[in-house]
């Protein structure tokens, strides 16, 4: 697959542990809000203040469906960061570092490494990643720079009713996984009893459960250096819509 140059954004601003990471930890995807595509921040229902959040939002890109770049930004709209761009988009993506987080035996979680939290039972630092397809693929869904954690059809075709079978693929710094974790419907969902996981060429295959916007999840968990934390957790949603009949 070919790499994709990841933009900056304008906002101004594993080893096989998957088993281990809490599933109903907080991710990023990209949906519609009032006509417009936002990006959102939460678990299940739990639509947060991803505003707050934007300085965390290290990159956006947005990519025509030849999968060439195309400008985009963030824009503070209320409650919601939402996309902004002067030319039609296929796909948007986003990179989100959510940092160092550990959690100490009284069972809360504070936002600094185990350095800062030396009774920590774990350390973690989080990366979040996004997805959106705002259309089928005419191409292939390339890695996109930046995101070491990435979701993406295993085949060109999605699927366009619900209940159909969809084929996935998890890459891990550009390499297929195996062990990831795949949630299939990380908005009404988010506690699935038993979420897929990946086979030694990446690959999983869930139900779309949705006539309507599909939020699949993939987690992993990889060894770090990082002596702050005990690894690395991450997260990347592939979003899109599959319509609905005509009103």
């Amino acid at each position: 697959m070919k790499l994709v140059r990841l933009l900056s954004a304008g906002v101004g601003v594993s080893v096989m542990l998957a088993a281990a990471a809490p599933l109903s930890a907080h991710g990023i995807w990209f949906a519609q809000r009032a006509r417009q595509l936002a990006l959102i921040y939460g678990v299940g229902a739990d639509d947060l203040d991803a505003v707050k959040r934007l300085p965390l939002v290290k990159s956006v890109a947005g990519f025509d469906s030849d999968w060439a770049p195309v400008s985009v930004t963030l824009r503070e709209a209320g409650a919601i960061p939402v996309v902004d761009s002067d030319e039609p988009i296929a796909a948007v993506a986003a990179v989100m570092d959510y940092g160092y987080w550990s959690k100490t035996p009284d069972g809360e979680w504070h936002n600094k490494g185990r350095d800062e939290v030396p009774n920590a039972t774990l350390a973690e630092h989080n990366f979040k990643y996004a997805v959106h397809l705002t259309q089928v693929p005419t191409k292939p869904v390339p890695l996109i720079e930046g995101h070491m954690l990435q979701l993406v059809p295993a085949d060109l075709n999605i699927p366009q009713k619900m209940g159909e079978p969809m084929k996935v693929r998890v890459y891990y710094k550009g390499k297929p996984v195996q062990g990831a974790t795949v949630m299939q419907d990380y908005v009404n969902d988010p506690d699935e009893a038993a979420p897929a996981k990946t086979g030694a060429d990446g690959t999983a295959t869930i139900k779309l459960r949705n006539q309507g916007i599909n939020v699949l999840m993939a987690i992993y968990v990889g060894q770090t250096t990082d002596k702050k934390v005990d690894h690395e957790e991450y997260r990347a949603s592939l979003s899109f819509v599959i319509p609905h009949l005509p009103e």
